[in-house]
């Protein structure tokens, strides 16, 4: 069973680029030992096609050759926190609403059209850590958190609200989970790769 991990830095997490197994030292390194774990009977190939700094668009840009190309048994994607990020961090890049919906939609049309893939769909998140964060891009990230949903609610096998499940783990503060907000300690991916499981569980079931 093929399983194919997408995204951003979150998901490429310093990854060997030159080795598509190389699973890196994020989430889906955690997820994919617990996923053989949990089912080990199964034999699994993981592939990691994070690219650090990526937003929808270049996913589509990659559409060819790093999704449809692939040929998943199921997919993971976990994107969109640099289409709100950059567009502050730059001012000259945005990702309007519209765009990110469309840019989304495209990559999913293409998966659901072209692959028998399985589809898990994976909320953007960002953490209250050191620095204030700005409201409006607060405000931002909750109307792209809104379209993932909707998307999700068309398009996918499986829907991981991964922002609600950081926001309430209440044990330790934020920064243990992602020191920046964003990319994820080694206790933080740990718990990405324990929902990941949660959530895409069912649906190896059901492929098994």
């Amino acid at each position: 069973m093929k399983i194919l991990f997408q995204g951003d830095s979150v998901t490429d997490a310093g990854r060997d680029r030159s080795n598509p197994a190389d699973m890196g030292e994020g989430y889906p390194r955690y997820a994919s030992a617990m996923i053989q774990d949990s089912f080990s009977d199964t034999d699994f190939e993981f592939v990691n096609l994070g690219i650090s700094g990526n937003r929808t668009e270049h996913l589509v840009e990659r559409l060819e050759a790093d999704f449809i190309e692939i040929q998943p048994d199921i997919v993971s994607i976990l994107i969109g926190v640099n289409d709100v990020w950059h567009h502050y961090a730059f001012e000259y890049i945005e990702t309007t609403d519209h765009q990110f919906e469309e840019n989304y939609r495209k990559v999913l049309d293409a998966i659901k059209s072209r692959t028998n893939a399985r589809i898990l769909m994976i909320q953007p998140f960002l953490l209250e850590t050191v620095d204030p964060v700005k409201q409006e891009l607060c405000e931002e990230l909750e109307r792209k958190k809104a379209i993932v949903k909707k998307l999700a609610d068309e398009y996918a096998d499986a829907y991981l609200p991964l922002d609600e499940v950081l926001h309430g783990m209440t044990e330790e503060e934020p920064a243990y989970y992602a020191a920046d907000g964003v990319h994820p300690t080694p206790d933080g991916a740990c718990c990405i790769g324990e929902a990941y499981l949660g959530a895409i569980a069912p649906l190896i079931e059901l492929l098994s």
